[in-house]
């Protein structure tokens, strides 16, 4: 469980506490304890200097002071995976049915109680609750119905052909658990970062500890109550799920604890795990952003697909793994685009979304409004051209710097950093192109190779577009949908990262996978091997092989009868003369 202070708690959460009711608690009491009035925080000064032991956190659209929790030493991040460790050796004899049970008792705390993840998640972060109601509560739900669907059928032993040669076999993939997965995972989604490997983990039979970020870590440890509450209540073992907090030592310490590293990150931050991760061979997963290509042809509704450009570069203010950072569209309708989405723009005004009715929230990570500047003057300077702009309304004067106005920017192009560095922010860079091979030299002229989307009344030709870039989600006459289908794997290539999760793949990806091979006939028909080729090995033992390999796999049937003939023949003649040994030389 998280180490937090109190002023990290909602005040009904601390009246529990006094009250001595925190120890033990059932479900049904949690539904009514962790009621939407709870959000209540507690007013408390900003701390005038960061305690570098202490994870200190702020609401970014307000930058009111939450608490803070405490930052993890190695051995205490090494004593909850062993906690873990001890649950998940249970867990791993638990049913799918106590499974699915988990699931659905998460499934309908989420449904009922929507408004206060997504407040908490707004607070947390910045988002609008419309902004967490698409990116924690609709893709949660999602992958929570996919495994009730499908999960089990994915885990359950896989049988596979046997080949010519093992004809009398049966051959299968088993999947185990692998023990405890270590997940590192981002802020822009603090609820859906949390569950979504979580779910994977668990329902595949793994424990997971899941270290927040620091800049999420009040929503992170506010979510982790209601994983606790969900396995209480189908009798799982306590610690079977965590969360940690800390900031860069309290990572490392849990990539060198695990069976396997989920992350969820920067490149830079991936490269360094996986340097750590190469000491003890933990295999990792890594998705570490993008810088997602939006292609617009020109046989498009373009009122319709503006209204889809301004969603995917300004969802979450932009913060957005696989949000839409590049804007390609056909120079014969460029004219026409751009002026419907400086409309749409215009009209969209950012604030902090508990506080009023705002299009858009804040940006979460404080000074990273700077770089957004940066990436823009960079642009600017070298010809681009702001078209327009949205606006921000009635903000606190200690969190003006938390929030970046929507921007439309033209005239730009590769030799600006806007171009090629993830931004991370709601910024609309729109570029031309002629044909549709330019348009995908363009979206294939990044260091990162996330996602894509590509826009065309002539489906074939979209197609053809999105299968000529490099990365591992496409998009057709759409954005993103791929990740409301989790049965698909997510993940990219290049400095996107690898590795998948979500889907079958990501599913198994939290197990050990294993081959297994029987007699089909067992006892009747074992294997045994040919005595010509037993020790000490016949004279004739090579020329039984090559006959034996051209009567299986030789490429015409009249070949594979001839060579069968002689496979036969070679052992008659070495059952009827065992002596016939090689000699020695």
């Amino acid at each position: 469980m998280c180490s937090l202070s109190t002023s990290t708690l909602p005040i009904c959460w601390m009246t529990e506490i006094r009250r001595g009711r925190t120890a033990s608690f059932t479900f049904s009491s949690f539904f009514v304890w962790l009621k939407p009035q709870c959000l209540i925080g507690i007013s408390m000064q900003i701390p005038s200097k960061r305690h570098t032991d202490k994870v200190q956190c702020y609401e970014p659209a307000t930058m009111k002071y939450l608490g803070y929790f405490s930052e993890l030493k190695p051995d205490e991040v090494k004593e909850r995976v062993t906690q873990a460790r001890k649950a998940q050796k249970i867990w791993a004899e638990s049913s799918f049915k106590q499974r699915r049970q988990f699931l659905r008792i998460l499934l309908k705390y989420i449904i009922e109680h929507q408004e206060l993840i997504c407040e908490i998640s707004s607070r947390d972060t910045g988002k609008t609750m419309v902004d967490a109601s698409l990116g924690e509560i609709m893709t949660t739900c999602e992958k929570i119905t996919w495994l009730l669907s499908e999960g089990e059928r994915w885990l359950r032993p896989e049988y596979r052909s046997c080949g010519r040669s093992m004809l009398h076999k049966t051959s299968k993939v088993e999947f185990y658990p692998l023990g405890v997965i270590g997940a590192i995972v981002s802020w822009n989604y603090p609820f859906h970062n949390i569950f979504n490997p979580m779910l994977a983990a668990v329902f595949s039979g793994n424990g997971i500890v899941i270290k927040v970020s620091e800049h999420a870590s009040w929503s992170g440890c506010f979510y982790l109550r209601i994983i606790q509450a969900a396995l209480a209540a189908v009798g799982a073992p306590e610690n079977l799920v965590d969360v940690i907090t800390g900031f860069a030592e309290t990572g490392e310490a849990l990539v060198s604890s695990v069976d396997k590293v989920i992350f969820v990150g920067s490149p830079g931050v991936g490269r360094m795990i996986m340097r750590n991760a190469a000491e003890t061979l933990t295999p990792v997963t890594l998705e570490l952003g993008g810088k997602d290509s939006f292609i617009v042809c020109e046989d498009v509704d373009v009122p319709h697909v503006a209204q889809v450009a301004v969603r995917a570069a300004l969802q979450s203010s932009g913060q957005n793994c696989a949000g839409a950072e590049r804007f390609y569209v056909h120079w014969n309708i460029y004219s026409s685009f751009v002026a419907e989405v400086v409309k749409i723009v215009k009209s969209v005004t950012a604030g902090p979304p508990l506080a009023g009715k705002y299009d858009m929230g804040a940006i979460c990570m404080q000074e990273h409004s700077e770089k957004l500047q940066s990436l823009v003057n960079d642009a600017l300077d070298k010809g681009a051209e702001i078209v327009g702009r949205g606006s921000v309304g009635n903000i606190g004067a200690g969190a003006v710097d938390q929030y970046f106005p929507p921007t439309v920017i033209v005239n730009v192009n590769h030799t600006m950093k806007l171009l090629q560095e993830e931004a991370f922010g709601p910024i609309l860079p729109i570029m031309k192109f002629s044909s549709d091979e330019e348009a995908v030299k363009l979206a294939n002229d990044s260091k990162y190779g996330l996602g894509c989307a590509v826009f065309s009344g002539n489906q074939r030709r979209a197609k053809r577009i999105a299968s000529q870039i490099v990365c591992g989600v496409a998009a057709i006459n759409d954005f993103a949908s791929n990740y409301m289908c989790q049965s698909l794997p997510f993940g990219g290539i290049k400095d996107s990262g690898f590795g998948r999760f979500a889907g079958v793949e990501g599913l198994r990806a939290c197990c050990l996978v294993k081959s297994v091979v029987e007699d089909r006939w067992w006892p009747y028909i074992k294997t045994k091997i040919p005595k010509i080729i037993q020790y000490p090995v016949a004279e004739n033992g090579f020329e039984f092989q090559e006959s034996l390999v051209e009567a299986l796999y030789g490429l015409n049937v009249w070949d594979r009868l001839r060579a069968l003939v002689n496979v036969l023949k070679l052992l008659s003649e070495h059952n009827a003369n065992p002596s016939t040994r090689r000699k020695n030389d």
